[in-house]
């Protein structure tokens, strides 16, 4: 194994996607005969064909898949490492690799950053949006240092810090038949159409069980990933939807929409920073996680093992 280099990966990964040598020697710019070269000292390294060779090109073996999908994970990583490299020897002194979910990325993350960055000029962070159930795998993974998720999903072994309390609310047109209501159940609003997040998302699977819980459910028209998108099909008249309420007052002001308070206990949610071990993030990672967690307030972390 030690043998192998990244070059010979990165070929590998060319011939594969060309479905030929002489495609993937033109891609890469190198002669197709070093390419073959690299491809038959693969297959001697690890002692098995990689690659089915017929008249029409190549495609790799069941063992080649396997190959294709590591290898294309270690040349990523090796992108990762190189920019983030690059980012030190510009003066950058630490690099915080950070996912949120979306409630988390539109909501706080974008003020809370703000002045953490502003104390710590020469802190880099890589902040990605992905769902709750992802994120929590990448933290446990170490994928990512950081995560913020909503407070009803947890994985044992990993540490939560409560960070934020978001209110979901209902955002309906001003001319739908619950606009000149202050608040509601949930309940009421199942009468009519539905603008929904993706089935993936911990929203959608919220508002599935409160639907449930009532004995009812959504009649969801449209599917849609972000909460931006979900306001503007509620504006065209798709539906009603449920966004969190900073997210709908922002919209609500763009588009001319009407938020209406849900009653129910679940519409109060909290966000939670979690990481898989405090001990072992490294310092610019420390220096965030701290800034966000709210010390103030007297709680401290949970461990769930």
């Amino acid at each position: 194994m030690r043998r192998i280099d990244f070059n010979s990966m990165a070929l590998f990964v060319a011939v594969c996607e060309t479905g030929a040598i002489a495609r993937a020697a033109a891609r890469e710019n190198i002669v197709a005969s070093a390419i073959s070269k690299r491809l038959a000292e693969l297959e001697s390294d690890f002692g098995v064909p990689l690659l089915e060779r017929g008249a029409r090109g190549v495609k790799p073996t069941a063992a080649g898949e396997a190959l294709l999908f590591h290898a294309r994970a270690v040349l990523r990583g090796v992108d990762r490492l190189q920019a983030e490299l690059s980012d030190y020897a510009q003066g950058v002194r630490g690099h915080v690799r950070m996912h949120a979910n979306i409630s988390a990325v539109v909501e706080f993350l974008p003020e809370d950053l703000r002045v953490f960055m502003a104390n710590n000029e020469g802190i880099k962070i890589d902040l990605q949006e992905h769902l709750s159930a992802d994120i929590l795998r990448a933290v446990a993974e170490g994928q990512t240092d950081l995560g913020v998720v909503s407070a009803s999903e947890e994985v044992d072994g990993l540490t939560y810090f409560p960070y934020r309390q978001d209110e979901l609310v209902l955002v309906v047109r001003p001319d739908h038949p619950l606009a000149a209501t202050a608040e509601t159940g949930f309940a009421a609003s199942l009468a009519y159409d539905h603008v929904g997040l993706s089935q993936n998302s911990s929203l959608y699977t919220l508002l599935e069980h409160a639907a449930a819980a009532a004995g009812l459910t959504r009649r969801l028209r449209i599917h849609v990933t972000a909460f931006d998108a979900l306001c503007r099909m509620v504006d065209v008249g798709l539906g009603v939807g449920v966004v969190p309420r900073r997210v709908g007052n922002f919209f609500a002001a763009a588009l001319g929409l009407r938020l209406v308070g849900l009653t129910d206990a679940w519409a109060t949610r909290n966000l939670h920073i979690v990481v898989r071990d405090v001990a072992s993030l490294p310092a610019a990672a420390r220096l965030l996680l701290d800034h966000l967690v709210r010390v103030d307030d007297g709680a401290g972390p949970t461990r769930t093992d």
